[in-house]
């Protein structure tokens, strides 16, 4: 009955049942329902999601090629860790790849883009207005509006290829935004950084949105490392 009714939900929207297993598994390991390093038994998916065994191992190896997910041919599949070598590796790409992609969307962005810009901005503030500075759980609409100014910041670069990796990237390093929040001792205000680089890319400023956007990406990095040197002197 359960293949039924996802049958018909695949009529509905056009996306196959592969699509969307991989689509439910990417968000729910990327939100952290799936802890770091957790097995992924397709059994215990299909009694979880509903999908047969198929579906579920199509979406599994498109998450390994994501590196959420690692595969072992003996062991089956587990949850990428949190680690400092992943983290690191992380943010070298997202510096490589989305700074850039800034830089050329200043360059080539039109007045369509910058209103985009300006109105996932406002929503972006109307959220982060409801967090505080310290530990927190950051929900799914806080993660989505994040998202969506991130994403238009970078609209107006004119590389596919780059958008389509800077977005790949991005949702990559939700689990480490998350670890962050959750984990954080001293304040950090997202909303100044935030606004700061709005008031850049509006100036047309690439040199300062570029060196403000990765001073943001690397702040990420530098409160995950901190927590993960907490954890590891609690340990010893």
């Amino acid at each position: 009955m359960q293949n039924t009714i996802h049958h018909e939900l695949t009529t509905h929207t056009g996306q196959t049942l592969s699509e969307q297993a991989f689509l439910r598994l990417r968000r729910d390991v990327i939100g952290g329902a799936h802890a770091p390093g957790a097995k992924l038994k397709v059994d215990e998916l299909q009694e979880a999601y509903g999908y047969s065994s198929s579906p579920l191992r199509e979406a599994l190896n498109r998450l390994s090629q994501e590196g959420l997910v690692r595969a072992d041919d003996r062991r089956g599949f587990r949850v990428a860790p949190i680690s400092s070598e992943d983290l690191a590796d992380l943010t070298h790409m997202r510096l490589t790849v989305e700074v850039p992609a800034l830089r050329l969307a200043i360059e080539h962005g039109d007045d369509a883009w910058e209103a985009t810009v300006v109105a996932a901005a406002h929503r972006l503030e109307r959220a982060e207005a409801q967090l505080g500075e310290g530990p927190q759980v950051l929900d799914e609409t806080w993660s989505q509006v994040h998202r969506d100014f991130h994403m238009s910041l970078l609209a107006g670069c004119p590389s596919q290829r780059q958008l389509a990796l800077s977005a790949s990237l991005f949702d990559q390093a939700e689990r480490y935004r998350r670890f962050s929040a959750r984990h954080r001792v001293s304040s950090r205000s997202k909303n100044r950084e935030h606004k700061r680089l709005l008031e850049a890319v509006l100036k047309r400023d690439a040199d300062t949105a570029c060196a403000l956007l990765a001073e943001h990406t690397q702040g990420t990095q530098r409160n995950v490392e901190a927590a993960l040197q907490r954890m590891r002197s609690a340990v010893n």
